[in-house]
């Protein structure tokens, strides 16, 4: 039997299961990588239910116990390809036996998971010392390429509007590297890249370090080649059912941590926006939805 075979079997029987039953097949379904990797113990003591539950939950489903349940799903991680087009052909074989409900399901329940791990007592810290950091800079460059390139993007924009000095690492014909020769201590350079690393992000955020600057890195683990170097490091998770992997939760990390730098700027941050609203305002860049309320 196959992991996926298993989950759908879960899916369509849920109703008719009895309470606790229903607790550990939750668990199973919200949590297929942790089913695989975690004991039996843990995983009842987060799903709220006795080891004893995990294992009839496994045997009411025909296994003879709960570490052949996690067997099926860490088989599953180990097969896994490694590569975007044997994901798809993996994700076109989940939407044929499973349908496009349960994959849609699937990927937002993972993405509600790394959103919620992102307020762990862990990340917290992290993302207040990444703040303080970058609020003490001279300047911020902000460095992603390929999929990390928006995150990058959203951040030194969001910067922008509120007046602190940032440098967005772009260019055309491959120049953007220029703009890190005058890159010094009193510096930041926040690089973005998760697996599979950008070369060039990695080896152009060691030239910076070797410059002096200070390195803040949202990546996905601490083991990444750029969090080997880093001063600050902040992880998003990005694994996903679909094919590609998520930067869902790196959008949510720059625009946390963007909001935290803002608040430690006070009045400079106040000042900048209402600047940036004047101007905004007079070259009318948006169109407004509100009804503008008439005189009595």
């Amino acid at each position: 039997m196959k992991h996926s075979a298993f989950t759908a079997m879960l899916k369509s029987s849920f109703e008719s299961l009895p309470a606790q039953l229903q607790e550990a097949a939750r668990w199973v379904i919200d949590h297929p990588a942790d089913v695989a990797l975690l004991t039996t113990r843990e995983q009842a003591r987060r799903s709220g239910v006795g080891p004893a539950t995990m294992t009839r939950l496994a045997q009411r489903f025909g296994l003879k116990g709960y570490e052949e349940l996690r067997k099926l799903y860490a088989d599953a991680m180990r097969r896994r390809p490694e590569s975007f087009r044997g994901r798809a052909q993996e994700l076109l074989e989940r939407r044929e036996a499973e349908g496009d409900p349960a994959l849609m399901q699937d990927i937002f329940s993972s993405l509600s998971q790394h959103m919620q791990a992102l307020s762990s007592p862990d990340a917290l810290a992290r993302f207040g010392a990444a703040a303080e950091m970058i609020a003490s800079a001279n300047r911020v460059f902000c460095l992603g390429q390929r999929s990390s390139f928006p995150v990058a993007y959203i951040f030194y924009y969001v910067r922008s509007l509120f007046g602190a000095a940032s440098v967005l690492v772009d260019g055309v014909g491959a120049t953007g590297v220029d703009t890190l020769r005058n890159i010094g201590k009193s510096d930041v350079l926040l690089a973005i890249t998760v697996d599979p690393y950008v070369r060039g992000t990695v080896e152009t955020a060691r030239y910076a370090k070797a410059r002096g600057a200070r390195i803040v890195a949202i990546t996905d683990s601490d083991l990444s080649p750029l969090a080997a170097f880093a001063d600050r490091t902040i992880l998003v998770r990005t694994e996903t059912p679909s094919f590609f992997h998520t930067m869902a939760p790196a959008f949510a990390a720059v625009e946390c941590l963007a909001a935290l730098v803002a608040a430690r700027r006070g009045d400079e941050t106040l000042a900048a926006l209402a600047d940036s609203e004047k101007q905004l305002a007079v070259l009318n860049t948006y169109i407004s939805a509100r009804k503008k309320r008439s005189k009595s």
